[in-house]
């Protein structure tokens, strides 16, 4: 972005200027040229003061939370090292994406190095914050310069996690409770088996005891419960979202959502859960670690409408999950009524402008179902379609 380099003021100098040389024509009056001189002559020297001197600088920004959901606030910290013959004094303003809102500008004091400003996410997806401009104006309000500093930096903003109520009962693959194995390792379970050691393994993983035992470098293995399968399927089809003129969809950012809160609500159950979209493509893998949360949510703040939808027995392999939570639009009765829970022990369905006939289809194939909009509170329309005791499909 270029501004002019006068300001009003210095433009409004040399408007002063033309009307003198006009005057002292008109009025035979000489004096007025050497007014009109001097006023040409301010905004010029101005100018030159303020555009002159070479500035440069470089800058860094810290964000608070590495991951900003829609509708968190976090705090940006930018360090700016400014190198010049004279320190300025004017204003600074960092760009701000339409992914995010806030007041990012101020005074700019001469030494400054540290600028605060709060954003708070407005849209998913992955912008830029910066560059990093910074204004000054001459002692009289004449001239005026803006400069570009630094690079940008990337945010992400992430869909909102809303706090679901936990599934009131316990179903697996199986029809049953979550099966035990070894297969997953981390601290803190109880049951250890030893292991040989091979070179990588930390060395506070060594088990002294069994290692005395036996005469060789052993390490702890750890045991952890195997979670049931839960399986998400976030609708894509572009068919289910089509909104002309509408960016971005209110219906779809409320069915991101939607597929996040679950996700995350079934992994604190205790599930092992498989998120993906209406092609097959996997969006995240979550068992438990604050890494594939994370993941999901990234994978989730560029997700869009496209393609087609597959049939759910196909997207699921044949198997029979645990929980089953797909997240559609506006599908019409005879999608509905194609759509079967593929034997998942806890098919829930929800649907974003349905036809008048669609949910009732699906609800006979025993899908439990809910019909969401832009205005639902979530945690409700959850609380509606978890099964209770005894009210299992399967």
């Amino acid at each position: 972005m270029h501004r002019r380099p006068l300001t009003l003021r210095g433009v409004g100098c040399l408007l002063c200027g033309v009307l003198l040389v006009i005057a002292a024509n008109l009025i035979a009056a000489p004096v007025l040229i050497y007014l009109a001189v001097l006023l040409f002559a301010l905004p010029v020297v101005a100018a030159v003061a303020v555009h002159l001197p070479h500035r440069s600088g470089t800058v860094s920004r810290v964000i608070s939370t590495d991951l900003l959901t829609v509708g968190e606030t976090s705090r940006v910290t930018v360090r700016f090292d400014l190198r010049a013959l004279r320190a300025p004094y004017g204003l600074w303003r960092d760009e701000l994406p339409a992914a995010v809102t806030g007041d990012a500008s101020g005074e700019y004091e001469r030494g400054s190095t540290s600028l605060r400003y709060q954003v708070t996410g407005a849209r998913r997806g992955v912008s830029a914050l910066g560059p990093l401009l910074l204004r000054t104006v001459d002692p009289f309000g004449l001239a005026q310069r803006e400069q570009q500093f630094g690079d940008t930096s990337m945010i992400t903003v992430v869909p909102q996690v809303v706090a679901l109520e936990p599934l009131p009962v316990r179903v697996g693959a199986s029809g049953g409770s979550a099966h035990s194995r070894s297969s997953r390792l981390g601290p803190g379970s109880d049951n250890l088996t030893p292991r040989h050691y091979v070179p990588g393994d930390s060395m506070r993983r060594i088990h002294w005891r069994a290692t005395a035992h036996r005469g060789d470098l052993m390490v702890r293995q750890e045991e952890e419960e195997a979670s049931p399968d839960a399986v998400v399927v976030l609708d894509r089809a572009a068919s289910r979202w089509a909104r002309p003129g509408i960016a971005p969809d209110p219906l779809f950012e409320t069915a991101v959502s939607l597929c996040a809160s679950v996700a995350v609500r079934l992994v604190q159950d205790g599930y092992g859960v498989n998120v993906i979209d209406s092609a097959g493509q996997l969006l995240g893998s979550l068992h438990g670690h604050e890494d594939d949360r994370d993941g999901l949510l990234v994978a989730l703040a560029t997700v869009s409408p496209r393609g087609e939808s597959r049939d759910i027995a196909a997207l699921v392999g044949g198997s029979a999950p645990g929980p089953l939570v797909v997240i559609t639009g506006a599908i019409g009765d005879v999608d509905a009524d194609r759509m079967r829970p593929a034997g998942a022990a806890a098919p829930i369905l929800f649907a974003a402008g349905p036809a008048d006939g669609a949910l009732p289809a699906a609800a006979a194939h025993g899908w439990r179902t809910a019909e969401i909009s832009e205005d639902t509170d979530l945690a409700d329309a959850w609380q509606d379609v978890i099964p209770m005791p005894g009210a299992l499909h399967g």
